[in-house]
């Protein structure tokens, strides 16, 4: 037989659920309640404001540049601009590639900077001006030497100068870094000869349109007359070698595109006739 349950009986175990209920509705809006009056009191207080702009990637201007084109203050609200009003501004520079703008903990910001490398520097008028590997010429002149790249001399063709970036900027790095100064060595049947001196004291002849298809066999034509004088590698029309100091009959070492040499004598009459 069921047990029949009075609801009498029930009424206080329904009044206990009830107040739990009410309770928990209770404390939740309280929570609330302080959640948003703390949220209030942050942005009233100076914990909302810019303490720290941190720049990360400056190298062709320095971080302060960034933080005034940012226009970004410390002491501003950190809700204070947009992110990507501030990256837009930024990218508005041609030597900038990217740029994320990020917000820290409470009082931080750090802005991200990509800039375009740099792959050599245009000689004019006795400074030295950075050519980024987008093609464009960064406009504030070095007046000291470059130690990190090669120079240009000679080279006045806009289009040439787009070229010849192209090709550097897809050479390895490694080889990249080995080359101190290109300067032009056009004539009437090559225009697009160039002269470059290397940092090993090499000296190689080449042509833009497939200098780094060539010149990334650079360190192993290197290695196989490493034992030699050093001379001039030219990759103009295949690839061959001739010591500096040949004064009659010298050797003249003809490179496959792998970098396997074979030898060929070359007379005096030869030399006379280049």
């Amino acid at each position: 037989m069921e047990k029949v349950i009075d609801i009498e009986d029930r009424i206080p175990t329904l009044k206990k659920r009830r107040k739990k209920r009410t309770n928990r509705k209770f404390i939740v809006l309280i929570l609330l309640f302080f959640f948003v009056l703390s949220v209030l009191l942050y942005f009233q207080s100076p914990y909302s404001d810019i303490k720290r702009i941190h720049v990360n990637g400056a190298f062709l201007v320095n971080e302060n540049y960034y933080v005034e084109a940012s226009k970004i203050l410390e002491g501003q609200s950190m809700w204070g601009f947009k992110v990507k009003d501030v990256e837009e501004a930024i990218l508005k520079d041609e030597w900038v590639q990217d740029v994320q703008v990020k917000r820290n903990w409470l009082r931080d910001v750090t802005i991200e900077v990509e800039e375009w490398k740099k792959v050599a520097y245009l000689a004019r008028d006795g400074n030295y001006y950075p050519l980024l590997e987008n093609g464009k010429r960064f406009e504030q002149a070095d007046e000291n030497i470059p130690i990190d790249a090669p120079v240009f001399i000679g080279i006045t063709s806009k289009k040439k100068i787009n070229k010849l970036v192209e090709q550097l900027a897809i050479l390895k790095p490694e080889v990249l870094a080995l080359i101190s100064q290109i300067n032009s060595n056009e004539s009437e049947t090559n225009p697009n000869a160039i002269k470059l001196y290397m940092n090993n004291g090499y000296e190689v002849r080449a042509v833009i349109s497939n200098l780094a298809e060539k010149l990334n066999y650079y360190p192993s034509m290197v290695a196989q007359i490493s034992q030699l004088e050093k001379g001039v590698i030219d990759l103009e029309v295949g690839s061959s070698f001739k010591p500096y100091n040949s004064a009659y009959n010298q050797v003249e070492l003809d490179m496959g595109e792998d970098g396997e040499m074979t030898e060929q004598e070359v007379t005096e009459d030869e030399q006379q006739e280049e």
